[in-house]
């Protein structure tokens, strides 16, 4: 796979789009500049896998870009915020590690 660094930009771009709006829509999740970066890229996988699969097509271009991966990002940050808990970072498994032992 050969990828060029314009690629590689809209990338990178359309998932900190991605990751910021799903991070505005889900609140308390509190990643940061980086984490919303790499959950909007994780989102951008699963919402181009997922989408398809239940015959939802967007269209092309950017803008459908950013709505597929913040979708998916959305559906991502959900499911972090199930398994923590949904209280933030001292959630149900988070905050008790050291308090059981």
């Amino acid at each position: 796979m050969n990828m060029s660094s314009e690629g590689l930009l809209v990338i990178l771009f359309v998932g900190l789009v991605a990751g910021w709006l799903a991070g505005q829509i889900v609140q308390r999740t509190g990643f940061g500049i980086i984490g919303d970066l790499i959950v909007g890229i994780l989102g951008a996988f699963v919402g181009s896998w997922l989408l398809p699969q239940l015959g939802i097509h967007l269209g092309s271009g950017m803008i459908s870009a950013i709505v597929n991966a913040t979708i998916g990002a959305i559906l991502l940050l959900l499911i972090v915020r199930l398994l923590r808990g949904g209280s933030g970072w001292g959630g149900r498994w988070g905050g008790n590690w050291g308090r059981r032992w």
